[in-house]
C-alpha cells in the first residue's frame, strides 16, 4: 500500500490540532501584560485565560451532529475561517471584554476540530496504522504549543509588552489561512461520511485515490459490510449512549477525558512563564517555556513509536505513576521552599510522562472504543 497520500491527508487534518496548540499556549506569554494593561484581578485574568477551555467544552459537545450534516471536511473549512477572523479580531482588540469574547469563540472552534480531527483521521486510516495516525493529531498540538512559545519569545524580545501581546494572540491567523487552503484544495471527504450519505461511488473513488485500487477495494468492501450490518440494527438515538454496555463505554471515555484534564496540563501550558518566574529561576522564563515545548514534542514522538507496540493501557498506567511522582515532588518542594533546579526538572519530568502517555493515548482510546453508529455523537470533553 502506498501510504504517501494517507500521511498527507493526516498531516492536513492534524492542522486542527496545531491551531489548538497555538491558541492554548499563545496566551502564556500575554498573562502579565494583559493583567497590567487592563488592571485585572487574579480572577479576571484567570477568566481570560481559561475561557478558551470553556469554549472547547461547548464546541466539542455540539460538533458531532454538525460533522454529520456538513461533513468532517466542512467543519475544517468553517473552523479555519472562524479562527482566522477571531485571530484578526484579537490583533485589534482594545478591551478585555473583546479578548474574552473572541477567545471563547476560538475555543468553540478548536473544541470542534479537536473532536473532528481524530475522528476524521481514524476514518481514513488503515486499521493497522490507526493508533499511530490518530496520535499525529496530538503531535500537531505539541508542535503548536512549541511554536507558540517560540513566537512569544520572539515578540517579547523585539516589541514593547503593550504591543507584543496583540501579535502573540494573532499568530493563528496565518496558520488558519494555510489550513483553509489545504482543506479546500486537497482534503477529500471522509469515505465513511460519504457512505453514510449514500454516495457510495464517491467513497470508493476516495479510497482508490488514497490507497490504490487493490487496497482501496478491500477497504471499500469492509466499509460497505459495516454499513450493511449497521443498517440491519435498530436506529440509534441520542439517549442510547446512556444505556447498557454503550453507557459503560461512554462513561469510560468521559472519565478518561476528565482525568486527562484534571492532571493539570492546561495550567502548566497556559501559565508556563508565570510558573517559572514564581519558582525564582535565574533563566529567562520564556526560554524555559520553550524547553517545555521541546520536551512535549520529543516525548509525543516517543508515544507515536510505542502506542501500537506497548499497548494503550500499559502506557496510561506508566503515565499516571510518573506524572503523580513529578507533581508530588513539586508540592513538597513548594511547601518546604526547596531551592535549586529540582522544581524545574520535576516540571519537565511531568511534561515528559504526560506527553508520552495520557496526552495522545486518551485520544487513541476514545477513537477506538465507540461503535461506528456512535462515533460522531456529541463529545462531553474539551481537547488536551
Amino acid at each position: 500500500m502506498d501510504n504517501k497520500k494517507i500521511y498527507l491527508i493526516t498531516f492536513i487534518a492534524a492542522n486542527g490540532g496545531l491551531l489548538y496548540g497555538l491558541n492554548m499556549a499563545g496566551i502564556s506569554g500575554c498573562v502579565d501584560s494583559i493583567q497590567q494593561i487592563f488592571g485585572l484581578s487574579s480572577n479576571s485574568i484567570g477568566l481570560a485565560v481559561s475561557i478558551l477551555t470553556l469554549g472547547c467544552l461547548v464546541g466539542s459537545f455540539f460538533v458531532g451532529q454538525l460533522a454529520d450534516i456538513i461533513s468532517r471536511r466542512g467543519v475544517f473549512i468553517l473552523s479555519a475561517i472562524i479562527m482566522a477572523l477571531t485571530s484578526l479580531g484579537l490583533f485589534y482588540a482594545q478591551s478585555i471584554v473583546w479578548v474574552i469574547v473572541l477567545r471563547f469563540i476560538s475555543g468553540l472552534v478548536v473544541g470542534a476540530v479537536s473532536v473532528v480531527s481524530p475522528m476524521y483521521i481514524s476514518e481514513i486510516s488503515p486499521s493497522d496504522k490507526r493508533g499511530t495516525l490518530v496520535s499525529f493529531n496530538q503531535f500537531a498540538i505539541t508542535i503548536g504549543i512549541l511554536f507558540a512559545y517560540l513566537i512569544n519569545f520572539y515578540f517579547k524580545e523585539r516589541l514593547a509588552p503593550a504591543v507584543a501581546w496583540h501579535y502573540m494572540l494573532a499568530v493563528p491567523f496565518v496558520f488558519s489561512i494555510v489550513f483553509l487552503l489545504l482543506a479546500l484544495f486537497i482534503l477529500p471527504h471522509s469515505p465513511r461520511w460519504l457512505m453514510a450519505k449514500g454516495l457510495k461511488a464517491k467513497a470508493r473513488d476516495v479510497l482508490y485515490w488514497m490507497m490504490g485500487k487493490k487496497d482501496g477495494r478491500k477497504e471499500y468492501n469492509a466499509l460497505q459490510t459495516s454499513f450493511t450490518e449497521a443498517s440491519a440494527e435498530e436506529k440509534v438515538v441520542f439517549s442510547d449512549i446512556f444505556r447498557g454496555n454503550i453507557g459503560k463505554v461512554v462513561l469510560l471515555g468521559t472519565l478518561l477525558a476528565v482525568l486527562q484534564q484534571i492532571m493539570g496540563i492546561n495550567a502548566v501550558v497556559n501559565y508556563a512563564p508565570v510558573l517559572f518566574k514564581q519558582m525564582g529561576s535565574a533563566t529567562d522564563p520564556f526560554m524555559q517555556s520553550i524547553i517545555i515545548g521541546v520536551v512535549n514534542v520529543v516525548f509525543t514522538v516517543v508515544a507515536l513509536g510505542f502506542v501500537d507496540w506497548l499497548g494503550r493501557k500499559k502506557l496510561l498506567l506508566i503515565g499516571s505513576v510518573g506524572s503523580t511522582l513529578a507533581l508530588l515532588y513539586l508540592v513538597i518542594a513548594t511547601v518546604f521552599k526547596m531551592e535549586g533546579i529540582g522544581m524545574s526538572l520535576a516540571l519537565f519530568a511531568y511534561i515528559a510522562f504526560f506527553a508520552a502517555t495520557w496526552s495522545p493515548i486518551m485520544w487513541v482510546v476514545i477513537s477506538e472504543i465507540y461503535p461506528n453508529e456512535f462515533e460522531a455523537r456529541p463529545c462531553l470533553f474539551p481537547q488536551p
